[in-house]
């Protein structure tokens, strides 16, 4: 997968962990679209003039289980001229191409970690066939955190544990369908009325106000034991994967007194394959069905659909906490008008060298659908813009304004500002250019210009994705960019620049560089078919 950098902090790039729409209860995602990794079942066998390839995508942690169960499965051997293709994806950018990518480029078969986000897919030709694993949402933290708490005995309740004294590392709720859960839990156990709304609201601003503490930095304090570890939601295999259950674990997994909300990961087809693709798609389903999928799901550190518990697990919880869909969906998005809206001037290398090839198609046509898909899960009131950039792509000028930036549900031009945006993004293959890349000029006009756009009200910010250095020896150089962006600096009308550097020709340091100037950040994305993963976890940290 595809690296990170945050330049603000003076890190170099480190392993990425990718994490539709709220920071507090939004996040500010803008630009993915093909984060995933993906195992190919092999079939290749002699005999077949065409050997069906079924998609399936499935969530991260599901993926090796996958893989092993569809290795060789029945109707997926070589001699049915049928293989799987196993893709490894974040739910959340599987809900985006459902709402922006065509057939052909969407998997046969899904199975995400919970039904939460097939009731977000709303308009998607989707249909629950089944289930293949299951695993409580439990609160971790460390052993001599619960001694601690007095919870030996016994956890409180989902609103007490979540409103004590302890601290609370929440996820993020663009991507956590276990951060979801947790906070229907609350209101669920509040009797679901408007005052346990409050309480939700007040337990997710509390997290906010208290110390900012990380998932994975609460995780590494309950490993370690440490009597002052937060709580994080998460789900039981999450906790059994990190090693508990052992008999020195310091990471426990705290089942509240109400029971668990439960990630069911269903099994769910999506569209309809024509013959004869049915037979394979049916074969997969019923793979992901049988008991050799529950036998391995359980040697995973998941329940099987029917609640048997993987080893040093207990096998009886406090029970289910049964969640309804469509109310968990009304408070994200009472959660959603919590966050500060985004006002994000986009900008996006249309240089030749966006040609080159990258996955099934070039760098270009991965940017086209990483823009377009992920367009489908921002907010209609985060404000975007659009420009490309290209040396000399405008006269002298390095860049052009191809849409303003206006809210995504303005009107404008006869239209609305989202398909505005989605008719330009779709035409980036189309719109390259042989000048070279102009991206010193351009980072300094975008900032100036998003400065000049400044909303106090928002966050403001530049992305900028690249694939290139530096091509045009007419304009600035680094230094006179680089001091500029200091003295031009406004405490009043901040704006930071968020870079991607697509491929491995683009030229990270510059971007770490100008990154560390703005407060902002500078990803990398070395294997171009990581850049959904990338852009994602980039936009979500604006």
């Amino acid at each position: 997968m595809g690296r990170h950098a945050a330049t603000a902090a003076g890190r170099r790039p480190v392993q990425l962990t990718p994490q539709l729409l709220i920071a507090l209860a939004v996040a500010t995602v803008v630009l993915l679209a093909a984060g995933l990794t993906v195992w190919a079942v092999d079939a290749a066998g002699g005999g077949c003039e065409r050997t069906t390839v079924v998609r399936v995508t499935v969530a991260p942690e599901l993926a090796p289980v996958a893989e092993r169960v569809l290795t060789d499965a029945e109707g997926l051997r070589p001699a049915d001229c049928a293989a799987a293709e196993v893709t490894a994806q974040e739910p959340v950018q599987t809900v985006g191409d459902l709402g922006a990518l065509d057939a052909a480029s969407l998997p046969h078969v899904w199975v995400p970690d919970s039904s939460l986000w097939t009731a977000r897919a709303e308009g998607a030709d989707l249909q629950t066939v089944g289930q293949v694993a299951s695993s409580p949402v439990v609160l971790a933290t460390s052993a001599a955190a619960v001694d601690e708490l007095g919870w030996r005995d016994g956890a409180p309740g989902w609103a007490e544990a979540m409103g004590g004294p302890q601290a609370i590392a929440v996820p993020d709720l663009a991507a956590s369908a276990e951060a979801i859960a947790a906070l229907g839990a609350v209101r669920t156990a509040l009797g679901g009325d408007e005052d346990a709304d409050n309480a939700v609201v007040q337990t997710v601003l509390a997290a906010e106000r208290g110390p900012s503490v990380s998932p994975a930095e609460a995780l590494a304090a309950g490993s370690a034991g440490d009597a002052d570890a937060p709580l994080v939601p998460v789900s039981e295999q999450q906790v059994w994967a990190a090693g508990a259950g052992g008999e020195d674990a310091q990471l426990v997994a705290v089942h509240p007194a109400e029971g668990s909300p439960v990630l069911d990961h269903p099994l769910v087809r999506v569209g309809s394959a024509p013959a004869p693709d049915a037979a394979a798609v049916d074969a997969v389903v019923r793979a992901l069905t049988s008991d050799a999928a529950r036998s391995a799901v359980v040697e995973a550190g998941f329940r099987d659909p029917g609640g048997a518990a993987p080893a040093g697990v207990a096998e009886q919880s406090p029970g289910t906490l049964q969640l309804d869909p469509a109310e968990v969906q009304a408070l994200l998005a009472q959660l959603a008008e919590l966050a500060a809206p985004s006002r994000i001037l986009t900008v996006f290398d249309v240089s030749l060298s966006m040609e080159a090839p990258a996955g099934d198609g070039t760098r270009a046509t991965l940017a086209r659908d990483a823009a377009r898909s992920t367009l489908t899960l921002v907010p209609d009131g985060f404000a975007l813009g659009l420009w490309f950039f290209a040396a000399e792509l405008d006269g002298e000028r390095d860049w052009t304004e191809v849409v303003p930036t206006r809210e995504l549900a303005a009107e404008a031009e006869g239209s609305v500002q989202r398909d505005l945006l989605d008719e330009q993004l779709a035409a980036i293959p189309d719109r390259l250019d042989p000048g070279g890349t102009g991206l010193y000029d351009t980072t300094l006009d975008a900032v100036r210009a998003a400065r000049a756009d400044f909303d106090p009200t928002a966050v403001n910010s530049v992305l900028l994705v690249t694939d290139g250095a530096n091509e045009d020896s007419r304009g600035i150089g680094l230094e006179e960019l680089l001091s500029t962006l200091r003295d031009e600096a406004d405490p009043d009308r901040p704006v930071k620049v968020i870079g991607v550097a697509l491929g491995p020709d683009a030229d990270l340091s510059v971007l770490e560089q100008v990154a560390e100037v703005t407060g902002g950040e500078a990803y990398s994305a070395v294997d171009p078919t990581d850049l959904q993963t990338v852009l994602f976890d980039a936009l979500r940290q604006r």
